[in-house]
């Protein structure tokens, strides 16, 4: 359904358009929400060309008008920090959309205004989405929307994404300024000793090999920055910015950089504070909550409330309906047609076993793990939880918002490889994903309950949980080390507290449902299937054989458990399956030491978690990438598997 009068969304032919619209904005402003509203479909998410930055876009049509609407990452500068920025602000100056729509977050006015400074020195055709209005009102403080306008010299429309106000205005106001195609004015001047030094530096741009404006050009090479100086041809151009950068430095008694940003906030704060009215501040329940959310000992307590709630669902009471979702599927392939004993009998019983791994993973885990993220990040607690996570999470070199695909991985290691995605640079994203995939997620954890603390203890079983958030420490700080590129801090704003949207909730469940379903589906099937005609052409006791040095002689396993750990690839809990098809029994304690099950369970959940995630990865950052993050973890699987096995028989 449209989000507005007149609009009939469609997702086809979304590369054609009459013109094209961008969303720019920070992040958790609403711009996404947004999004959703003006184009009334799920986002068509892809890659920026050569870039593992995620783009959404989908098709509006209003009053005759065909719009591809671009959601830009989330940011707050366009500096050269993180790739987000420079896929923004290529995508602006370089691809010169139609209309450029700044969703601000009016609660943060001041902070929001110092991106849309950037915004307009870009000479972008500006249209400001004044977004969750109605939340700075219940506080007493009132925005003159019109002064606005003034000040800045562009169009500003009042919305509140949440519930969908102001989204018909909106769409009005791009064509119309579409339509008009009035020159930029951008009513924005800094102090009269960076304005000189500006104009006289933009008469020396007569050559310039992209399309970005001259102004913002002076001002970058004002701030120094390297890579837009060979932009510039005019090497005297180039040697005045840097006179007139020391010039500002002296002036000021502080870099040239610092200067101009200062002055950004400067008029930032001036029109925040001519822009709006304060009247008595009403009752605020946001401030009184994170008092104790955000308190250092009691916001803690909250935390690991909140996770362990999520993993009691994932690992209790999503094995229960796995339970019984793998006994009905059970009964239905027992009534299949298929005639016994021929090789459709063995090709439809690995495909069906494949399905029903797809259908007990994401029923029971993973659409409620989704739902309950969902709720935790519409709500506005999730960016609390980030903020209180961020320190420690600088030791791995990433920072709070990595708890998300930290998160996401105890559900299934797939869905958060995709979203690694919220980091900012190639390197945390990276590592990230090598992080993740060391998660034990329901199908390891499975293992681990079926073999440990069944036939051991619950002790030894919470020991290997121990253990592995240890190893994924360890690990994180080498890789942190290891691999190149930079990482960046967190700037995160602190959204306000609110009753979370179910058509928000479930959209975005859905969506990530969605992508996900896409490839676990095909490759358990596909893949199971496979691993079936080998195992009954006999195919696999070769490789058992090849697989004896490590598996009997280092691990002091069974020699059987090469055959286990190649299905294991398929899914993890196929593991602890076949151990009970291939010995005719679940009483493992007859088969296996206690030594043997931890080794077993400890390899298990370090190796490479499926072949679904080896293509999620490869999907993300390429098979080179895939491949590597699968030996480390095989050949750290094995040495530490092997160790253990040495070292644990002091115990029993």
């Amino acid at each position: 359904m449209a989000a507005c009068p007149g609009c009939e969304p469609s997702k086809k032919n979304v590369g054609k358009a009459d013109f094209v619209v961008a969303l720019a904005g920070n992040a958790n402003v609403g711009k996404s929400t947004i999004f959703n509203e003006l184009t009334g479909v799920d986002q068509i998410i892809g890659n920026w060309p050569g870039k593992t930055v995620e783009r959404a876009e989908a098709l509006l049509q209003h009053k005759g008008y065909r719009i591809k609407v671009v959601d830009l990452p989330g940011i707050y500068s366009f500096s050269t920090f993180s790739m987000e920025e420079i896929v923004s602000r290529d995508f602006i100056a370089i691809e010169k959309p139609a209309a450029v729509v700044n969703v601000i977050d009016a609660t943060t006015l001041e902070r929001n205004l110092f991106f849309t400074m950037q915004l307009l020195e870009l000479n972008a055709p500006l249209i400001i989405a004044l977004n969750q209005a109605d939340l700075l009102e219940k506080r007493g403080v009132y925005i003159n929307t019109k002064k606005l306008e003034k000040m800045l010299g562009v169009p500003v429309v009042l919305t509140s994404a949440i519930s969908g106000k102001g989204i018909s205005e909106l769409t009005d106001k791009i064509i119309e300024v579409v339509k008009a195609k009035k020159k930029v004015n951008n009513k924005v001047r800094y102090g009269k000793e960076i304005e000189d030094r500006i104009k006289k530096l933009e008469k020396h741009f007569s050559k310039i090999k992209s399309g970005y404006h001259k102004r913002w050009i002076a001002i970058k090479l004002l701030e120094g920055d390297s890579e837009i100086k060979k932009l510039i041809r005019s090497k005297k151009a180039v040697s005045m910015a840097k006179k007139f950068s020391n010039e500002l430095t002296k002036i000021h008694g502080h870099d040239s950089t610092v200067v101009i940003t200062a002055e950004r906030y400067h008029i930032a704060d001036r029109i925040a504070r001519h822009v709006q009215s304060i009247s008595p501040r009403k009752y605020n329940i946001s401030d009184i909550i994170d008092k104790i959310a955000l308190h250092p000992v009691l916001g803690y307590f909250i935390l690991v409330g909140v996770i362990v709630g999520l993993l009691v669902w994932t690992f209790v009471v999503g094995f229960k309906i796995s339970l019984y979702l793998s006994n009905w599927l059970a009964i239905l392939e027992q009534l299949s047609p298929v005639v016994q004993g021929s090789f459709l009998t063995i090709l439809w019983n690995g495909a069906f076993t494949g399905f029903v791994a797809g259908v007990t993973l994401v029923i029971p885990y993973v659409l409620p793990f989704y739902l309950f993220l969902a709720f935790l990040e519409d709500s506005g607690y999730l960016t609390r939880i980030s903020f209180m996570l961020d320190r420690g999470m600088h030791k791995l070199g990433l920072h709070g918002k990595a708890i998300i695909p930290l998160l996401l991985g105890y559900g299934c290691n797939v869905p958060a490889c995709f979203s690694c995605r919220v980091m900012e640079t190639p390197k945390q994203k990276f590592v990230s994903a090598f992080l993740v995939t060391l998660i034990p997620c329901t199908a390891r954890t499975v293992v681990i309950l079926g073999l440990v603390a069944a036939f051991i203890n619950i002790q030894w079983a919470l020991a290997l949980f121990a253990f592995d958030i240890l190893l994924i420490i360890l690990l994180g700080m080498l890789a942190f080390r290891v691999v190149p590129g930079e990482s960046v801090g967190l700037i995160m704003e602190m959204p306000n507290y609110h009753l979370p949207s179910f058509k928000v909730i479930f959209k975005q469940t859905w969506t990530r449902t969605k992508s996900l379903i896409w490839i676990v589906f095909p490759i358990y099937i596909i893949g199971s299937a496979a691993l079936q005609v080998f195992y009954a052409a006999g195919l696999l006791d070769p490789i058992n054989n090849l697989l004896k040095p490590i598996t009997v002689s280092w691990l002091m396993l069974p020699s059987v458990v090469g055959i286990l750990l190649i299905f294991g690839i398929v899914r993890k809990e196929m593991t602890i399956l076949m151990l009970a098809v291939l010995f005719g029994t679940t009483n493992f304690l007859t088969i296996l030491t206690p030594v043997q099950m931890i080794v077993l369970s400890l390899v298990t959940m370090i190796y490479i978690p499926c072949l679904a995630t080896i293509f999620a990865l490869a999907k993300e950052f390429g098979w080179k990438r895939a491949w590597l993050i699968t030996i480390i973890e095989i050949a750290v699987a094995i040495l530490i598997g092997g160790l253990a096995a040495r070292v644990l028989p002091v115990f029993f």
